[in-house]
């Protein structure tokens, strides 16, 4: 039905789609102020301004199902009399024009809403004993499309609002690092109201975030980019390193501290790129690179920011790491599952081993799995893990196809994917790469609780830096802390092979602790020599199989088909055992790796890459060893202990007292660079 009320002493038409009012009879005018109820708009109806007229029909079109919009004003009589004439029409009114094509601006692909629905109410201002007042001249009530039900009409744009309350708390909120998610629930919680049922939606106030970063982002800019180079004023060592859009404005910024270049000489020969993150604050990409030190503790190597996540933008971060890092490439890297990344990572570091983080990939399994397996997801997992950690790849391969098959996994997406990926995370793939560790469990979390440290997103990024540069020092001196009580500790000597002390001398608390295990389970082993340095060792219960092990003493070329030392830097049981069969009483020193040992990170950095002559290498190892008598005489009692404290600082000030020569100042020199 087309319901159309129009003042007769209007005689301007809408012009909408050149379709102008009918006229209104007075009976017809006298039953719509009849029915009306002040609940629809009529002809002759009265407002003291302009903005009560358009509350409500505003209110009128919410409770119908659709919205309003300013369409057009008019004054009298041409310029300079003043608002006299207002229309109010559908929010789908009206047609979009389309958009010329242009080469330089990227047209955007979205449907419009405008149908050119011609509902609309008009209002004009008359006056009335000397006062002004605005009345109801023409009503159109017909739409040519379906109105929304009165759940579906709230989420019309012209009914979502944030107040100005709900905006201070939203800023709060972000500043305190809380997620879009995370607030919308929060508030839904204070509100007691179902999800989904606040007067704005997840959408709204992302756009409103963003309008705050978009304020802020020039001085941000400017501000960052002075605190650098306040931090480099100060420490000629700090690296920073941004790039800028078409506007000049900060697009992405990639920093790294004068220690993390230092441990990276040592321990960057292992890498996880954590891309995973982002900085709430200013929904910004957050990459950080870090490792693991010869005390099992992370280490930071350097962060950056990104506008976006492409290949580009990813490429660029690897260049500048790379030049961070004096153009040292690590030879494995573990990333999430992003193809971006991976196609960066094979052009800036085409030698470098790419692998998958497992602990970014099980993270996801609850999402991926728990609905589709049900009650056996449980018995999934074990099964999962038993095929991640085998040694063999036929029997991954052989035991992944029945692992699909008891499942009912065929048609599953991701284990077509993860299937797709197995070269870059399953075990049985990656053991001829060296990996440090990085993929056990413990370390996974103790990367996360370092990252989880700085990333209580602030709402400025110069704030953010700092925290970075807060929880680097802490876990620095945190390092430190680990390290004096790892190695006060009393070692436990539990084969008595010489080899076990041998090994003590050299290695850290926690690389010992691996060795030592590996020695401790040599002994349930058997080797037979098969000539030409090859061996054949297995388990004292086995009749057949077994690892085979290649021992050539005149080039102390050791090697195992288990692939542990490749994989970890830590001998393995099997040639543990070849070497105590031939009574060999130390381990060779290739096989005591420099990021192992006990060393700081400042005199490896010379050993490695052959820097320091062989006699400071012997300075050294002999200090080594009365360090570590010193370390298991003193912990033995409190009363050694407080001796050698007090013994040690002073030894250490008369030390720091004597004049370097010239070439030691120069080796200091070279090493801080």
């Amino acid at each position: 039905m087309l319901n159309v009320y129009d003042d007769p002493s209007e005689q301007r038409s809408l012009s909408l789609d050149d379709t102008s009012s009918t006229g209104e009879s007075q009976e017809d005018t006298r039953l719509s102020l009849e029915t009306s109820n002040d609940v629809i708009p009529y002809i002759g109806q009265r407002f003291e301004t302009h903005d009560a007229a358009y509350e409500f029909y505003s209110e009128f079109a919410k409770r119908c199902g659709f919205s309003i919009r300013r369409h057009r004003t008019e004054g009298k009589d041409g310029i300079g009399k003043g608002l006299t004439r207002r229309y109010f029409v559908c929010h789908r009114a009206g047609n979009t024009p389309v958009k010329a094509a242009t080469d330089t601006k990227q047209q955007r692909n979205r449907k419009s809403s405008r149908c050119g629905c011609q509902a609309y109410m008009r209002i004009s201002k008359s006056m009335d004993m000397g006062v002004s007042e605005w009345r109801v001249t023409g009503f159109e009530s017909h739409h040519n499309h379906e109105l929304l039900e009165p759940n579906q009409v709230r989420f019309l744009p012209a009914y979502r609002t944030i107040s100005d309350a709900d905006k201070i708390r939203i800023q709060m909120f972000a500043k305190s690092g809380i997620s879009v998610q995370q607030m919308m629930r929060l508030m839904e919680l204070e509100r007691c109201v179902e999800p989904g049922y606040l007067p704005f939606t997840e959408k709204d106030v992302r756009n409103l975030l963003q309008s705050f970063r978009k304020v802020k982002q020039d001085e941000e800019s400017i501000d960052l980019l002075r605190m650098c180079k306040s931090i480099k004023a100060k420490e000629p060592n700090f690296k920073y390193d941004f790039t800028t859009n078409s506007n000049k404005g900060l697009e992405n910024i990639a920093w790294s501290y004068a220690s993390s270049v230092q441990s990276y000489e040592i321990f960057g020969d292992a890498v996880v790129f954590d891309t995973t993150h982002r900085l709430t604050a200013f929904d910004t990409p957050l990459g950080i690179w870090v490792g693991m030190n010869n005390y099992g503790m992370p280490c930071f190597f350097g962060c950056v920011l990104l506008q976006e996540e492409n290949v580009q933008s990813f490429t660029w971060a690897l260049k500048v790491f790379l030049n961070f890092m004096n153009g040292k490439a690590p030879r494995t890297i573990l990333t999430d599952q992003n193809m971006c990344l991976k196609e960066a990572i094979a052009i800036e570091m085409p030698n470098t081993k790419h692998a998958l983080c497992i602990w970014l990939i099980v993270v996801k399994f609850p999402s991926w799995f728990n609905a589709v397996l049900g009650e056996r997801y449980s018995e999934w997992k074990v099964e999962f893990y038993k095929l991640y950690n085998l040694e063999n790849i036929d029997d991954f391969e052989l035991g992944w196809r029945d692992m699909v098959t008891s499942f009912g996994l065929h048609a599953n997406r991701h284990i077509v994917n993860l299937f797709a990926l197995r070269t870059q995370w399953a075990l049985p793939y990656l053991r001829s790469h060296f990996l440090a560790g990085l993929t056990l469990k413990g370390v996974s979390k103790a990367i996360n609780s370092f990252i989880q440290r700085f990333l209580s997103a602030q709402t400025r990024l110069t704030h953010f830096i700092e925290q970075v540069a807060v929880a680097v020092d802490f876990r620095d001196q945190m390092g430190e802390q680990q390290t004096m009580q790892q190695n006060l500790q009393n070692i436990c000597f539990k084969t008595g092979a010489p080899m076990e002390a041998h090994a003590a001398s050299f290695l850290t608390p926690y690389a010992f602790g691996k060795l030592q295990d590996e020695l401790v389970l040599a002994a349930h082993y058997a080797s037979f020599p098969m000539g030409e340095g090859l061996f054949l060792v297995r388990h004292h219960t086995k009749m057949d199989g077994g690892r085979k092990v290649i021992w050539m003493p005149q080039e102390e070329l050791l090697s195992c088909s288990c692939r542990m030392f490749e994989f970890s830097g830590i001998l393995c049981r099997h040639t543990l055992r070849v070497l105590s069969t031939l009574n060999c009483f130390q381990i060779p020193e290739r096989y005591l790796p420099i990021r192992w040992r006990r060393i700081s990170t400042v005199v490896p950095s010379n050993l490695a890459y052959g820097a320091a002559s062989c006699e400071q290498a012997e300075r050294v190892q002999a200090l080594q060893a009365m360090a570590s008598s010193l370390v298991s005489e003193a912990a033995k009692s409190k009363e050694r202990m407080d001796i050698a404290t007090r013994e040690i600082s002073f030894l250490l000030s008369r030390i720091k007292e004597q004049p370097l020569s010239l070439n030691a100042s120069r080796n200091c020199i070279h090493r801080s660079r």
